[in-house]
């Protein structure tokens, strides 16, 4: 593709996105501005499962005959459900904007133009939302709910949060003590989990005499299943749209290159939502690991040939560094810190996540059909668990571990991405000069 050409394609992409950001942007009605600070009567629907926090509940609710939605926070009694259709009646606010974090302009990401804080609710009418994602998050509550009856806190809650990305049952010192590690990103749903579902279900399937052809569609089918049923982060959804890609390749007999796929999924996500790109860190941070993993890591792999691969230490090293290279400038613009101790921990606790993940479904799964059964196949996932608790309750009491950074503004991460692809660019052509003169 010629100079001119790839120069085209940039301008036309670039001038669809701003057009279809600016749209994005424009999208809050006056008829909500114009009610904030007064008393209204609403009607609306529970679309999302409700989030219980540790003294209230919020509640996303769309609006009856329209597209937008209003975030309540009420007391935990009495409890509504997703698909439950409420009379709300209560003062309605508008989002504010913090000093250093964008309140307003985060929901309006998920269509979210106003608040309640405890208003009056009466239960209308129930089952008006989707029966398929009713479906699914009930499977998922007696998944939890078989986690928790065989495993203790604080175990049950890592891995509640590492299978379904709900840190509900994480306590907020815990919650400190992660992000103080840089092991924040356990208690989400990575790739990683999504990697592991797609190839473990796909094996299964065949293993149970499914042909080839069955078994990707199931595969596929059961892979967006999940996804909805954890609630469709940003990870989650990259990360379900990679692996269905590699397998639509793998199924028609086509060479997958991850650049080209990490692409397509930006791409898919953001014509559906172009906000995510500027409005969710968790998107960001999705794509800038992928991105390093990709781009760095086969470079980092060769420069550190010499250290043995036992446990898989140089790849797990390799992608760890990699993943924290290409999320570090963003991580110091939005939160102003880093963790200098996230590497070591990293590697300590990664080599054992995908075998939690797998166990966790399994004795998850058994323990809704034989208690016992799910609590003796639990032992492993129990002894790995504490093991990871206990790595990052260490961690956490280095009193120096943490950078602060100071008025960090947008030029910074400009410069450091433009550095970093200088830098990946030249190595990367580096070493083809040196391959072709081999």
């Amino acid at each position: 593709m010629t100079s001119s050409k790839i120069l085209f394609y940039f301008c036309l992409f670039f001038i669809g996105g701003v057009f279809l950001y600016s749209l994005n942007t424009d999208i809050q009605s006056n008829q909500l501005k114009e009610y904030f600070d007064k008393e209204v009567i609403l009607f609306g629907v529970v679309v999302e499962e409700p989030d219980k926090r540790a003294k209230t509940t919020k509640l996303t609710v769309k609006l009856e005959n329209s597209e937008e939605k209003v975030l309540i926070t009420k007391w935990h009694y009495p409890q509504y459900e997703y698909g439950d259709k409420l009379k709300i009646k209560g003062t309605l606010q508008e989002p504010q904007i913090f000093e250093g974090f964008n309140y307003k302009d985060y929901l309006a990401k998920d269509k979210i133009f106003a608040l309640m804080y405890q208003p009056q609710i009466d239960l209308v009418e129930k089952n008006q939302a989707s029966s398929l994602k009713r479906f699914l998050i009930s499977a998922k509550n007696k998944l939890k709910t078989s986690l928790n009856t065989i495993m203790p806190m604080p175990q049950s809650g890592f891995l509640e949060a590492l299978l379904f990305g709900d840190e509900s049952n994480i306590s907020n010192e815990w919650k400190d003590k992660l992000n103080f590690t840089g092991t924040r990103h356990i208690a989400a749903v990575s790739g990683m989990n999504i990697t592991i579902l797609c190839f473990l279900l796909s094996d299964f399937l065949l293993s149970l005499g499914f042909w080839k052809n069955q078994s990707f569609y199931i595969s596929v089918i059961l892979i967006s299943f999940y996804i909805l049923m954890i609630g469709a982060p940003a990870s989650a959804v990259r990360a379900g749209i990679m692996a269905i890609a590699f397998l639509t390749a793998q199924h028609f007999g086509r060479i997958s290159t991850g650049s080209r796929i990490i692409v397509l999924s930006a791409t898919i996500m953001l014509i559906f939502n172009p906000l995510l790109l500027v409005f969710d860190v968790g998107f960001q941070l999705s794509f800038l690991a992928i991105m390093g993993l990709i781009y760095l890591q086969p470079i980092l792999l060769n420069l550190f040939k010499k250290i043995p691969d036992v446990f898989q230490l140089r790849y797990n090293l390799s992608g760890t560094l990699a993943a924290q290279i290409f999320t570090l400038p963003i991580l110091i613009y939005n939160f102003g810190q880093i963790s200098t101790i996230s590497l070591l921990a990293n590697i300590l606790i990664l080599p054992l996540l995908p075998a939690i993940t797998i166990l966790g479904f399994i004795f998850s799964i058994t323990g809704m059909v034989w208690e016992l059964l799910g609590q003796f196949l639990s032992w492993p996932a129990w002894f790995m668990l504490a093991y990871l608790i206990k790595i990052i309750d260490w961690f956490s009491k280095i009193s120096w571990a943490n950078l602060i950074f100071q008025n960090v503004n947008i030029f910074f991460l400009f410069f450091c991405y433009f550095v970093l692809a200088l830098i990946v660019w030249r190595i990367e052509k580096g070493q083809k000069l040196k391959f072709l003169n081999y």
